[in-house]
């Protein structure tokens, strides 16, 4: 039996709508009993998930849920600050990066600590004041704000301290999925476990110097708000051109594509040298543009969505097509070498952060490939004609442009 014989008349597919039998609120009009939906409803969930409430015809079947948000994860709220997270405990998907979005106030400080993973992390809201010590002993202390970025390699000690007037806000990205912004190591908690002899003996001083050291860590705290940079760079004894930069200015840098539709804005390695294990990509795109279908090779993208509203499908093999919708505060992951696309969904910019574990960014565009096969060969796969190919993009375009 013919395969087009084995499907009802009714449920022939239509353009756009290509799967036997085909899927979708679209193909079942005149089946409307299909779509009833007697159990239990929240609506107002249901409201910021259109596209899985009413999937377009070109998906097919299921796969693992790409989706997930700051706006659901519990804060832990100190004096001084508070902080979130999404790791791989919360969010399957996400076996390479965690995240965490932390704010401190004006003066707050996220005491110092190290981690066994690197942590990157993007200024998203005000200014904040960063210390640390290279693995050679060289010292750094900056001021970063909105559109900056730093890496901090593992093991390499840090702190965090907001700036007036409004604090700092940020996102942090460990190049582990399982890493946890609680469970880091803290100096507090190394003095309160080390025996005051051997801290006396450490420091040359007496034990008495350490009997009102706190007993428990202080993780976030409020404290004063720092003074002149000039004056803690001399305090901390800064040889400037002697270490790396640990901080990268993002939003002031040249994108690598610009057009009507937006741009991308890269940090690796080949720009922040120091960044040898996550790689990173800002993207803006305006009203009625998308981030143009393509995969990245070398590792998972995770993404932060930092305004605007959104659409995205993901196709991998199977066939597998899911298509759902993100907005400001939520979290995305594409597997590497999944296809997708990023859609502007709204009537603002669209701005989101494209964060991998690889020392480079790397892409491949299907205009870009397909701009380089012979169009007969792709003609011949699309039953699209040559003189119509001739007339798709030619190269990678990053963002389409407004037509």
């Amino acid at each position: 039996m013919d395969r087009d014989e084995t499907i009802p008349h009714h449920e022939t597919p239509t353009f756009g709508d290509p799967d036997l039998p085909p899927e979708g609120e679209s193909n079942t009009v005149d089946d409307q009993a299909a779509l009833t939906m007697t159990g239990p409803q929240n609506p107002v969930i249901a409201s910021q998930f259109p596209n899985q409430i009413d999937a377009p015809g070109t998906d097919i079947s299921t796969q693992a849920f790409f989706w997930s948000s700051f706006n659901i994860s519990p804060r832990r709220v100190q004096r001084g600050g508070w902080a979130r997270e999404l790791t791989k405990a919360d969010f399957a998907i996400s076996d390479e990066i965690a995240g965490v979005n932390m704010y401190l106030e004006s003066g707050g400080i996220r005491e110092l600590h190290w981690h066994q993973t690197a942590e990157w992390a993007v200024m998203t809201r005000g200014r904040c004041r960063v210390t640390t010590i290279s693995r050679a002993g060289l010292p750094s202390v900056e001021d970063v704000e909105e559109g900056d970025l730093w890496y901090f390699p593992a093991g390499t000690p840090h702190s965090l301290q907001g700036l007036g007037p409004d604090g700092a806000e940020f996102v942090l990205a460990f190049d582990d999925g399982a890493q946890s912004e609680s469970n880091t190591l803290l100096l507090t908690d190394w003095f309160a476990h080390t025996p005051p002899e051997v801290l006396a003996k450490n420091f040359g001083v007496a034990q008495e110097t350490f009997k009102d050291i706190p007993l428990h860590n202080l993780w976030i705290f409020p404290g004063d708000e720092p003074g002149e940079l000039e004056k803690d760079q001399a305090d901390a004894n800064v040889t400037w051109g002697a270490a790396e930069p640990i901080i990268f200015r993002l939003s002031r840098s040249q994108p690598v594509h610009s057009n009507s539709g937006g741009s991308i804005r890269i940090a690796d390695s080949t720009n922040f040298p120091l960044s040898s294990t996550v790689a990173a990509a800002l993207v803006t795109i305006e009203p009625g543009s998308m981030r143009e279908l393509h995969w990245h090779p070398n590792a998972d993208e995770w993404q932060y969505y930092l305004r605007g509203s959104a659409r995205m499908t993901v196709f991998n093999t199977g066939p597998h097509a899911n298509t759902t919708d993100f907005r400001a505060g939520d979290v995305g992951v594409v597997k590497r070498n999944y296809g997708h696309y990023v859609e502007n969904t709204g009537d603002d910019v669209l701005q989101f952060l494209e964060v991998f574990k690889a020392d480079r960014y790397e892409e491949v565009s299907l205009a870009n490939w397909l701009s380089h096969v012979p169009p007969s060969l792709v003609a011949a796969h699309l039953n699209v004609p040559e003189d119509v190919i001739a007339t798709f993009p030619r190269g990678a375009q990053g963002i389409t442009p407004i037509r």
